[in-house]
C-alpha cells in the first residue's frame, strides 16, 4: 500500500480545521491539524510535509509571516493560503512571500481537494533544467538560474519567486509566441480550470514589476487578446 501524501492544515478556528481535515481525508490525503503557526515551525524542524494549507489572519503568528520563515528553510515547500474575499492585498502579499496558490473564503472543498492535488503532481516533476537538453533557459537578455531561481536580465540578477520562475519559464520556452491560459495553468499550476485566469493575471503583474522598464506599457511580457 502506498503512503499517502502529508497535508498540514494551519487555522485558530477549531471547525474549519475539522471541515478540512474530513475533506482531505475524504480524498486520500493524511491531514494533520494545528491551531497556530509556532507549533508548525517547531515541527517543520524536523519533519517535512508534502503540502502545507494555512489561514493568513490567526492570533499569534501570521500565515504570512509563518510564509516567510518557511521561505528560509524550504522555499520550494508548496504552500495554499486561505484569505477573505476582502483580504486581497493579503493574498497578493502571500505570493510575493512564496505562497503557490490562495483560496479566497469561503470556498468550495472539491476546489481545495483539486488544488492540493495539481500541487502535488506538479511537485511529482522534474525540476527546471534537470534532465530537458532542448529547453530554452537563455534568449536575448535573459537568462534563468534554475538553482537560485533567479534570472539574469540584462546583466543583472533579479530575484524570482518559485512560481514567477516557472511562470517565466513556460513563457520563455515559446518566446514570440501567444501562450494559451489553459496551457499555463497545466503547466505551471499543474491544473486548468476556466475561471482562474487571475492567478496568471497577478504573477505575470509582478513580473513586469521586475522586468519591465514600465510595467503599465510593458515591452517584453504582453497581454494578447
Amino acid at each position: 500500500m502506498s503512503q499517502r501524501s502529508t497535508v498540514w492544515v494551519v487555522d485558530d478556528d477549531a471547525s474549519i480545521r475539522w471541515v478540512l481535515e474530513k475533506a482531505l481525508s475524504n480524498a486520500g490525503y493524511a491531514a494533520t491539524l494545528f491551531d497556530n503557526a509556532d507549533d508548525v515551525l517547531i515541527r517543520a524542524r524536523g519533519e517535512r510535509p508534502d503540502v502545507i494549507v494555512t489561514d493568513i489572519r490567526m492570533s499569534g503568528t501570521s500565515g504570512l509571516e509563518l510564509l516567510e520563515a518557511l521561505g528560509d528553510d524550504a522555499p520550494d515547500l508548496p504552500v495554499i493560503v486561505m484569505t477573505a474575499h476582502s483580504d486581497l492585498d493579503s493574498a497578493v502579499s502571500a505570493y510575493q512571500g512564496g505562497a503557490f496558490e490562495y483560496l479566497p473564503k469561503p470556498f468550495d472543498l472539491e476546489e481545495l481537494q483539486a488544488r492540493v492535488k495539481a500541487l502535488l503532481r506538479r511537485s511529482d516533476r522534474a525540476p527546471v533544467g534537470s534532465s530537458n537538453h532542448n529547453e530554452i533557459l537563455s534568449y536575448g537578455p535573459l537568462t534563468l538560474v534554475p538553482e537560485r531561481f533567479e534570472a539574469i536580465w540584462f546583466d543583472g540578477p533579479v530575484r524570482l519567486t518559485h512560481l514567477e520562475f516557472e511562470l517565466l519559464h513556460c513563457l520563455l520556452q515559446r518566446h514570440g509566441q501567444t501562450v494559451a491560459p489553459s496551457l499555463i495553468l497545466k503547466e505551471v499550476w499543474g491544473y486548468e480550470p476556466d475561471d482562474d485566469i487571475e492567478t496568471i493575471r497577478v504573477h505575470v503583474r509582478h513580473l513586469r514589476t521586475k522586468l519591465e522598464p514600465d510595467p503599465r506599457k510593458p515591452r517584453f511580457i504582453k497581454t494578447v487578446y
